[in-house]
């Protein structure tokens, strides 16, 4: 039992790392960052929704009982996603403009990928419970699939008007609760059925919510013909790398 809780924090602590890939952009000045953070924009909008439905989605739908519950929990997603918003653009309304306030899509951004890091623990742990080889190849699917999306959820935070620093440093915190699901996991034993029958979905609508609703509509803005065909690409990129993360998991 002890060889299993070091193998499940290590773990969960390696892919919990993958949230520093914004460190590469450190060397690069902020004006050089404004002009690719769009097309990264368009990639994070499409990993989203490819995180969401060819990853999640069928987790969701795993089971009989989970799938009768599966398009509430997602409608209920959304709408906790929608209100968490418009509480968070009041607030950005009604706070003084003497001081620079992020845009609320990086903290909706934040929650989600903190639900969706919390389930990443509990699959983790669950799968070590099982054995160790499995524990093993679990962790590196995760780790596969969680490197393109910490791309797209840091350049979520820059754009949203979080500074480089304060992007890792999130970014980081919302990684952790992976720690959370694991400890969770391992303490009660395994939660795989209640994540997928509550969480999951709730996840899902919570992603594709972010993808349509906020970050969509702001790459919709560019007027350039040749950018746009660019952010197109970027945005298929995105759906197209989760897709064959299928096929390498």
């Amino acid at each position: 039992m002890t060889q299993t809780w070091i193998y499940t924090l290590l773990s969960v602590l390696g892919v919990s790392l993958a949230s520093f890939v914004g460190l590469v952009t450190l060397s690069v000045s902020m004006e050089k960052l404004k002009k690719v953070l769009l097309f990264l924009v368009s990639f994070a909008a499409g990993s989203l929704i490819g995180g969401a439905l060819f990853h999640l989605l069928p987790e969701a739908y795993s089971s009989d009982a989970a799938a009768q519950k599966a398009p509430l929990y997602i409608i209920v997603g959304i709408v906790v996603f929608f209100a968490l918003e418009k509480y968070l653009h009041w607030r950005h309304c009604h706070t003084p403009t003497s001081e620079q306030h992020p845009h609320p899509v990086g903290i909706s951004n934040l929650v989600g990928d903190g639900f969706h890091n919390f389930l990443d623990g509990i699959i983790i742990a669950g799968a070590y419970l099982v054995s160790p080889s499995l524990g093993f190849t679990t962790t590196l699917a995760v780790l596969l699939h969680e490197i393109p999306q910490e791309i797209g959820d840091f350049s979520i935070l820059v754009h949203a008007g979080f500074t480089r620093g304060k992007a890792l440093f999130f970014n980081l915190l919302s990684a952790l609760t992976a720690v959370l699901g694991a400890i969770g996991t391992l303490l009660i034993g395994s939660s795989i059925e209640i994540a997928g029958t509550y969480l999951v979905p709730i996840t899902v609508g919570g992603f594709m919510y972010i993808a349509l609703a906020d970050l969509i509509p702001e790459i919709k803005r560019e007027e350039h013909t040749g950018k746009s065909i660019l952010q197109l690409l970027m945005f298929i990129v995105g759906i197209l790398m989760m897709a064959a993360l299928l096929w390498l998991e």
